[in-house]
């Protein structure tokens, strides 16, 4: 997979096994396994999760604030649960952000849920959260409905980064290629480029990060930051 995403342009790519009741998050088990493989890794390794909302998590996170940040730095990577959105989702987010970790809010697009709740997105982006959607759902891999998500974020400027969530070589590659060019196709390679570069470049260092709030061609600019 290393390989692959070497082959594609990827310099850099963040571990993120699934933090929740089946998968238990082990920080150390992480760093270990990456130790094996760093020394001939074709792209540097860095350590995160796929942070589920789930009370356990919450907590022991709001206990541990740098423990399930990509590389214990300040950018959480939240995935919400497929089943249900919780009615105090704001109070969570607003309290891991008082606790000095900034959700990024993962494949929303891919989520039946949030792709109904695009108003809910937009407020938690305005209280200084983060969207990611998945390269595969911008190329049309997850289908029709999660492409069509991801078009109407795009459209909301509400898109901060776009990833691989990578699972396998084949069915879910950790390749990003397609997605950038389809993209930059579509709205522009200024627009596009930091979803892919600098925005994750700025979670690798814990930095802020500057986004333009709209596309172009939905608004004039205006640049809005958020910091930690």
């Amino acid at each position: 997979m290393l390989e692959l995403a070497a082959s594609d342009g990827t310099t850099d790519i963040v571990a993120t096994p699934h933090a929740n009741g089946q998968y238990a998050f082990d920080p150390e088990l992480i760093e270990q396994r990456i130790g094996e493989l760093a020394p001939r890794a074709p792209v540097r390794i860095h350590r995160g999760c796929d942070f589920h909302l789930q009370f356990d998590n919450i907590q022991d996170a709001l206990a541990h604030p740098d423990k399930y940040t990509v590389n214990h730095k300040g950018y959480l990577l939240v995935e919400f649960p497929d089943l249900a959105i919780f009615a105090n989702t704001d109070r969570i987010l607003s309290q891991l952000l008082e606790h000095g970790m900034i959700p990024i809010v993962t494949h929303p697009e891919r989520n039946d849920k949030l792709q109904r709740r695009l108003d809910d997105l937009a407020k938690w982006v305005e209280m200084g959260c983060y969207v990611q959607v998945t390269a595969g759902s911008c190329t049309g891999t997850f289908g029709k409905d999660a492409k069509a998500a991801a078009d109407a974020l795009f459209k909301r400027g509400l898109v901060h980064f776009v990833a691989s969530d990578a699972h396998d070589r084949r069915r879910r590659p950790p390749t990003l290629g397609a997605a950038y060019r389809a993209l930059a196709d579509r709205w522009g390679e200024d627009i596009i480029q930091p979803l892919f570069v600098d925005h994750p470049r700025a979670v690798l260092s814990g930095d802020q990060i500057e986004f333009e709030f709209q596309p172009a061609e939905i608004r004039p600019r205006k640049w809005y930051q958020f910091w930690r």
